[in-house]
């Protein structure tokens, strides 16, 4: 995608010396990458200590298990 965006010519200097990429279409996709990622790390993070499991690993296989031959067994009897 084509943008037009008004950049500091230092900010982009910058950003091409700490990536370390020749073009600044190169240096913006890793930055925007990094940032995303960066973001969305934050935001798992942010869950900490707010979600809570009350199946341990054994019941979930179960359960999973479960579900599997229910669906294997709908699709058979079609």
């Amino acid at each position: 995608m084509r943008a037009t965006l008004e950049i500091p010519d230092a900010l982009i200097d910058d950003l091409l010396k700490v990536t370390g990429e020749r073009t600044k279409t190169k240096a913006i996709c890793l930055a925007i990458k990094d940032f995303i990622r960066r973001k969305r790390k934050e935001k798992l993070l942010s869950l900490s200590g707010k979600i809570r499991f009350d199946l341990d690993w054994k019941e979930m296989e179960e359960i999973e298990l479960k579900g599997m031959k229910e669906r294997e067994k709908l699709r058979n009897s079609r």
